[in-house]
């Protein structure tokens, strides 16, 4: 069993998994989709001296998770930790989520079948955990054929295979659900972000924390209906793409102020320990109005994948009914990203019958400045883990 109170020197090891797959049209910029084999980077984080037959998997749909802390804490704790990316690393723009779930297969079949692990944990964090619970859901029953767009998928024919256990630690729902809490309502007309309705602006100095619960309805309402109106626009563009019949099959469009969450500012909404002003990503009036931001690029196909909350297949709940692994739910309650409500909602909808739900008193979303909050989120990992037999 794994002593918490020895550190081991971490080994990372660059790892190269590749497959084959053929697309109707290259959607990913460099060699990652290059002639009809998918090429994916991860980093394997491996304790000096310490063998295993465990390792952990930790994947996001667009970011590379080897600098974050957990990972790192982890290994030096003498777990194998696996970093892996996906054919999007550092680029969402052309996102499909029913591809991700493919390649988080192909590093779980590497992981048993060259590296032979006998068990595979998935930690899903952040944008990670409803990645790692739609793998999951599929690789127990796969049955998702087509991604939202309509296009086939190979989910199905990948032989996805499950993971034994499931850490799902300061994530959120969906990308979707969370573009759906953060989009701007205010926005009147995509095409030009400052026409907009001073009512329904977060920023405007007439609106002030704390809001109203007749606001705040219809704030949410709204918001859901400028997601809705881009959905409806995205299918109109696709399907007159498809009717054209030409070269022309996908478009990449921008979309405006996606931040604009009153959770951010109102400490009385869904209260926990978050620091009130800002979020995980600087100020959110700058964020809103920024170059970077949620969903800020996208392709149609991708949107329709990932941040649609009424057709995306990567809807946490939705797939937590479906996984039966033992699963240890994890929430930050000084979470500077995570709405504080969605630890919960994931942790009830999941189907296992051995579920555990902690919560880190403190800790925001990337432990800044809190190595002593990272050792306890570690150790629970662990201690998780051996009560289970999944780590020796």
């Amino acid at each position: 069993m794994a002593d918490t109170s020895i550190r081991y020197e971490v080994q990372p090891e660059w790892v190269h998994v590749k497959y084959a797959e053929t697309s109707q049209f290259k959607e990913v910029y460099g060699f990652a989709g290059n002639q009809g084999v998918i090429n994916l980077e991860g980093i394997r984080y491996l304790p000096k001296g310490r063998p295993s037959d465990t390792l952990l998997i930790y994947m996001h749909p667009a970011s590379t998770l080897q600098l974050l802390p957990m990972p790192r804490a982890m290994a030096e704790r003498g777990v194998h930790v696996l970093c892996a990316g996906s054919r999007y690393a550092r680029n969402d723009t052309a996102l499909i989520m029913e591809n991700v779930v493919v390649d988080l297969g192909a590093y779980v079949r590497h992981a048993r079948e060259v590296w032979r692990y006998k068990t595979i944990v998935i930690a899903g964090w952040s944008g990670g955990g409803s990645l790692s619970l739609f793998y999951q859901a599929q690789a127990e029953k796969p049955s998702v054929t087509h991604t939202p767009a309509g296009d086939p998928c190979h989910i199905v024919q990948a032989g996805l295979q499950p993971a034994d256990a499931f850490i799902f630690q300061a994530a959120h729902v969906s990308r979707a659900v969370v573009l759906s809490d953060w989009i701007d309502p205010s926005v009147l007309d995509e095409n030009d972000p400052d026409r907009r309705d001073p009512e329904l602006d977060l920023y405007h100095p007439d609106n002030k924390p704390p809001y109203s619960a007749a606001f705040l309805q219809r704030f949410r309402a709204a918001q859901l209906a400028r997601i809705r109106r881009r959905t409806a626009w995205v299918r109109e563009v696709l399907e007159r793409l498809r009717k054209q019949g030409g070269l022309e099959m996908e478009r990449g469009f921008v979309t405006h102020r996606t931040m604009a969450e009153p959770r951010f500012l109102d400490a009385s909404i869904d209260p926990n320990d978050r620091p009130i002003g800002t979020c995980f990503m600087g100020n959110p009036e700058t964020v809103n109005t920024g170059p970077v931001g949620s969903a800020r690029f996208s392709t149609l196909r991708s949107w329709l994948s990932q941040w649609s909350p009424d057709d995306t297949h990567a809807h946490g709940e939705k797939c937590a009914a479906q996984i039966t692994v033992p699963m240890l739910a994890i929430e930050h309650s000084a979470d500077d990203a995570v709405p504080q409500p969605h630890t919960r909602r994931i942790f009830e909808a999941c189907a296992s019958a051995d579920k555990t739900m902690e919560c880190i008193r403190g800790a925001t979303h990337y432990f800044s400045g809190q190595p002593e909050l990272l050792d306890q989120a570690a150790r629970m990992c662990i201690d998780w883990m051996q009560e289970r037999r999944l780590l020796e």
